[in-house]
């Protein structure tokens, strides 16, 4: 795979305040599609102590995981559960969505297996809890930025329809935000 080179323009400030986004130069496979082995090789993770709700077993063992992204410094945790397995699995969840908003990397030139498997009679099928749905923002975010965050011309390079591509942004408030923040750095009003 190809270096990841931090990259800051003026249509890339904005998703993630006070990081470098980063971009590799080899678009075969966003890190949040990454398998989950691979991923954990790329990541380093810490066990630490969180304070909060969960009595007088909370703080008896370090059951708080803190993973950090090494190729992309992309961070990610979980704390609130009592179990240290249950709060892994949370904080790898939330890692691959933090990657899917905060990298971009060039586009493919055909939507992905994975996205076209999701497509169903021109209608996008996921729903926000899935596995996938990290891997498809990253990709739909990666062709919109190729399109200057334009939803047609992304959706069109997906195969679909504006309103379903609006629709798969929108299912988490940080990816809606991020689509917002890049559309307001280039000059385009927010969406709705």
């Amino acid at each position: 795979m190809s270096p990841i080179v931090p990259v800051v323009t003026a249509a890339t400030a904005g998703c993630r305040q006070g990081v470098l986004e980063h971009v590799v130069r080899d678009p075969a496979m966003h890190p949040a599609a990454l398998p989950l082995d691979v991923l954990r090789s790329q990541c380093e993770e810490t066990r630490t102590r969180r304070r909060g709700p969960g009595g007088q077993h909370r703080n008896t063992t370090e059951t708080a995981v803190v993973l950090v992204h090494r190729p992309t410094g992309i961070t990610a945790e979980a704390a609130e559960r009592r179990s240290q397995a249950e709060n892994r699995s949370m904080a790898y969840r939330r890692l691959r969505l933090a990657v899917a908003v905060g990298h971009r990397q060039p586009p493919a030139d055909r939507p992905s297996p994975a996205w076209a498997t999701r497509v169903r009679r021109g209608r996008l099928v996921i729903a926000a809890a899935h596995d996938d749905y990290p891997t498809l923002v990253a990709e739909a975010l990666d062709q919109l930025a190729a399109a200057g965050w334009k939803p047609a011309e992304a959706a069109a390079r997906l195969e679909v329809s504006p309103s379903q591509l609006l629709r798969l942004l929108r299912m988490r408030a940080p990816v809606w935000t991020c689509v917002n923040r890049q559309r307001d750095a280039v000059g385009l009003r927010p969406l709705a």
